[in-house]
């Protein structure tokens, strides 16, 4: 992950893309029923959930050429809601307090349902 930097009149504001992936799972994990970010194998095709500590490794943030960003989460989502309405609430909220945060346009946000889950 590289990071993305903006000039100011003070001097150069330099986020890097960890911090941003860290403060959108944050995020994402306030949205009602998302359980958490997804682990995906590749070389197992398996999907773990994720620990809060280890959240980032479930999104994905691109920095575009321009300075905009792009994120893809890998969640799971809770049995019996909306898998729709889910997204939609993850990307308005992820979308308004990313930016709020860091300055940043957000260009572009991908959500990649990998499992579903029940809660007790």
């Amino acid at each position: 992950m590289k990071a993305s930097s903006m000039n100011t009149h003070m001097g150069n504001i330099s986020i890097d893309a960890e911090v941003i992936a860290q403060y959108a799972g944050a995020v994402a994990m306030e949205c009602f029923g998302i359980v958490g970010m997804a682990n995906v194998s590749l070389r197992d095709g398996l999907v773990s959930l994720l620990r809060s500590d280890n959240m980032t490794k479930g999104i994905n943030v691109e920095i575009t050429s321009t300075g905009k960003l792009i994120l893809n989460f890998h969640v799971i989502v809770s049995y019996g809601v909306s898998i729709s309405a889910v997204a939609d609430n993850l990307i308005d909220n992820v979308k308004y307090k990313v930016e709020e945060f860091t300055g940043l346009e957000i260009e572009k946000i991908n959500i990649f349902v990998e499992g579903v889950r029940v809660i007790d």
